[in-house]
């Protein structure tokens, strides 16, 4: 079968591979009729998302048709339309069971503290092989799999299987109240659905802040205000928006792969503050690094989040949903304690959220269309990640259809 295969940092190939076998009693093999690009791709495409293992099938999103099931999946069966959640979890386990399918304690071959199993991830995730392929062995089939109405179409349902849950993830970690005003920081796939998110539950006023035009646009035609940091200074745009106050919450859709101003007020204090950054590193690391070891560029703070911390009302919550490794050091702790600002973040439950979801878009309650960018064949994917991976124009999220 072919799939997209990750054979290190920046080399990607379309790839003639075996095709999966059932190796558990809960497995499934699901042939792929829909697959997708994510940031989290990108991520580990371009190393900031270490620990990747060459011949490992990317992609954690996909849409498909049952074609085999394991003697304990007893509530599927062959020609079944599913989705397919991006982290995997058992649905035994105490974790599972209070719904954090993300800290599964089964699911990952590496171990309970190991952290979140997900698709075509690094090794540190299980490895899975992923979904941006013809056929796919799905673990825990009978927890992770949702069956579709044939009302979902698969443009649609492709979207539920990651960002759609994710969005939805970030505005309840970010304990949206009716009558908040909410900052969502950036405005690619999981932003979009973030402000949607948040617009479902309760949310006045939704403040979209991205670098890219295009993105904007589809923030504002959400019900978003935006504000361009290649313009302004998005903080100061923001508190001049809320009346000096800032947003009661905020939700980082971005992580640790943030793009920085290229042009106007926010570029030139950002360069003051790296310069203090590097003054203050060199104070410090007598005391925090006596062994001299090198700083890298992904121990400075991180943008979106030191941004969304300044800019947030005393007393509100700073939702993280965007990825980091593990290897990330740097937060604005102090700015933190002394605003009483709460933290909630982590890998979204997908299996948690995706049969409230799946209804909503049956019952034509919400369409996720609205995101939807671009639908291109599974031969043309080296040429839609490099799209995707310049934030092209109107390139904002693109599903992959594999056999064409």
């Amino acid at each position: 079968m072919k799939a997209v295969v990750f054979h290190g940092v920046g080399d990607i190939r379309v790839d003639d591979v075996p095709e999966p076998k059932i190796q558990a009693p809960t497995d499934a093999i699901v042939r792929i009729t829909a697959s997708a690009i994510c940031g989290t791709d990108l991520h580990m495409i371009r190393g900031t998302l270490p620990g990747m293992k060459p011949g490992t099938i990317l992609g954690h999103e996909g849409v498909g048709v049952v074609e085999e099931v394991g003697p304990m999946v007893r509530n599927l069966k062959r020609g079944d339309r599913v989705v397919i959640p991006s982290t995997i979890g058992c649905g035994s386990c105490n974790y599972c069971r209070s719904g954090y399918f993300a800290q599964c304690d089964t699911a990952n071959p590496n171990g309970p503290q190991a952290g979140t199993a997900f698709f075509g991830g690094p090794e540190m995730t299980g490895p899975f092989d992923g979904l941006q392929a013809e056929y796919v062995r799905v673990p825990y089939a009978n927890v992770g799999l949702v069956k579709l109405p044939d009302g979902v179409t698969d443009d649609q349902a492709i979207l539920l299987s990651d960002i759609y849950p994710t969005g939805f993830f970030g505005a309840h970690l970010a304990e949206i109240k009716d009558g908040d005003i909410v900052a969502v920081w950036g405005c690619g796939p999981v932003g979009l659905f973030a402000i949607l998110s948040a617009r479902q539950m309760g949310a006045s006023r939704i403040i979209a802040v991205d670098g890219h035009p295009s993105r904007l646009d589809r923030a504002r035609a959400l019900g978003a205000e935006v504000v361009n940091f290649n313009e302004e200074d998005p903080i100061q745009a923001i508190r001049d928006l809320t009346g000096g106050i800032g947003p009661d919450r905020a939700i980082d859709a971005v992580g640790v792969d943030a793009e920085r101003p290229k042009s106007g007020p926010a570029a030139a204090q950002l360069e003051k503050q790296a310069q203090q950054f590097q003054q203050e590193l060199q104070q410090i690391a007598p005391q925090t690094n006596p062994q001299g070891d090198q700083w890298k560029p992904g121990d400075a703070p991180s943008l979106v989040s030191t941004w969304a911390v300044e800019s947030l009302a005393k007393a509100g919550t700073l939702s993280i949903i965007g990825v980091y490794p593990q290897t990330h050091r740097f937060f604005p702790i102090g700015a933190v304690m002394n605003k009483n600002l709460t933290i909630n973040s982590g890998n979204c439950n997908h299996r948690k959220y995706l049969p409230e979801l799946v209804a909503m878009v049956a019952s034509g309650e919400v369409d996720p269309l609205q995101v939807l960018s671009h639908v291109e064949p599974m031969t043309n994917v080296l040429e839609a990640y490099k799209q995707f991976d310049l934030r092209k124009p109107g390139w904002v999220k693109v599903e992959l259809v594999p056999g064409v």
